[in-house]
């Protein structure tokens, strides 16, 4: 785990989300430093300059401004205009629900429209290529497909709204119940 050696000393819940924050970023491949500036972001009770969050998190100002600006590409965090004060603040988005969606919607451009695009080229590849394994093409097609349903279930879920969402969490494996062919034998 980083260390937070900063100027202000932070309660210990808030340090240790900062910390477990910064380690999951960086286990779903976000930096660090970007995780754990959102984490701080998350939990301020008022919008923060760049050198209240180096100082706070004991950072460089230049990991800091980059952080910045890659929560910015996120839409996880916006500027703030606080009058009288010409520098710039920040303050993080704080509705989970929404936090989650944009981080979804953000991995779905990285990973899974990248994935599509390859699994689509092989699979056309492979029905050109007269050498190609039967089982290979045949494994190639369920993964797209596979993939494809994931996508389009990710956009359909995307114009839920929100309280049926929970609803349909809360019900879990129930609802499985509902379909037609979803009962347990």
């Amino acid at each position: 785990m980083t260390e937070i050696t900063g100027k202000k000393k932070l309660p210990a819940a808030v340090e240790r989300f900062i910390l477990h924050w910064g380690d999951m970023g960086d286990q779903w491949g976000v930096n660090r430093s970007v995780s754990q500036i959102h984490g701080l972001l998350y939990l301020a009770e008022a919008p923060m300059t760049a050198e209240d969050i180096a100082d706070t998190l004991g950072m460089a100002r230049s990991n800091v401004s980059n952080s910045l600006k890659e929560l910015l590409a996120w839409n996880l965090i916006r500027r703030v205009p606080i009058l009288g004060d010409r520098r710039d603040h920040y303050e993080a988005e704080t509705d989970i629900w929404e936090v989650a969606a944009r981080i979804a919607a953000r991995r779905k451009e990285r990973e899974l429209d990248p994935a599509i695009t390859a699994l689509r080229a092989c699979v056309t590849d492979a029905a050109d290529d007269p050498t190609i394994n039967p089982v290979a093409s045949k494994r190639l097609k369920e993964m797209l497909a596979f993939t494809e349903l994931a996508d389009h279930w990710f956009m359909q879920m995307l114009k839920v709204p929100r309280p049926r969402v929970v609803a349909l969490m809360r019900l879990g494996e129930k609802i499985a119940n509902l379909l037609p062919l979803g009962k347990a034998k």
